[in-house]
């Protein structure tokens, strides 16, 4: 079976993972690039080896885990080291995600890919986008609340990713995340009923 998919993204703290939790709860199948990638990236898988192979042990913590935090820090400031990166992990990452599509038995896929727009890769697989959207200043007191992240850190993935109006006007359906999570879930619930139609309706793209 392959799934009629959503490819849902956003700016880093608009609430993308919050998003796809409450389409979980509806019973869409949930497809994360980013646990993909941290899968991946764990002692023993295939993208840890690589990484290790071409960076060297001196991106390993004392428990033998990825330094993330380090690995973060050489990708922002070196365009040769993000470019070996993303050829080490992409490929990997979009078959696992294609093996997921396949196997899907729920009635749709929401991928969850935060540069949807700016690499592609992706856009092939899904027959609509959906961008979850909120202020930016909230996105960076949301992401220095949660993480160790710095708000220059913040503010330079933001600069890496789709300005908001670009991406805003790329999007087939947009959620507004500024006003709870009841409004949140009215938005999901209304989307998923769309979801659900159109996709008993339209035959989705192998």
């Amino acid at each position: 079976m392959t799934a009629f998919c959503i490819g849902l993204t956003g700016g880093i703290g608009c609430g993308k993972s919050t998003v796809a939790q409450l389409f979980a709860e509806l019973g869409a199948a949930i497809i994360d690039t980013d646990a993909v990638s941290h899968a991946l990236t764990q002692p023993g898988a295939t993208g840890f080896k690589a990484i290790i192979d071409r960076f060297g042990t001196s991106y390993l913590q004392p428990d033998g885990t990825l330094d993330r935090g380090q690995l973060r820090t050489l990708i922002f400031s070196d365009t040769a080291a993000k470019q070996t990166l993303e050829s080490i992990l992409h490929p990997l990452i979009y078959a696992e995600v294609l093996a997921a599509i396949h196997a899907c038995q729920a009635p749709y896929a929401v991928i969850v890919v935060p540069l949807l727009f700016e690499t592609g890769n992706y856009l092939p697989l899904i027959q609509r986008n959906l961008v979850v959207d909120c202020a930016e200043a909230s996105q960076i007191a949301r992401t220095t609340a949660r993480s160790k992240l710095s708000e220059t850190t913040v503010r330079a993935i933001m600069a890496q990713q789709l300005a908001r109006n670009a991406r805003l006007a790329r999007a087939d359906d947009i959620i507004r995340n500024e006003n709870g999570l009841d409004t949140l879930r009215a938005q999901v619930a209304a989307l998923h009923a769309q979801y659900l139609s159109l996709a008993s309706k339209t035959s989705p793209k192998s």
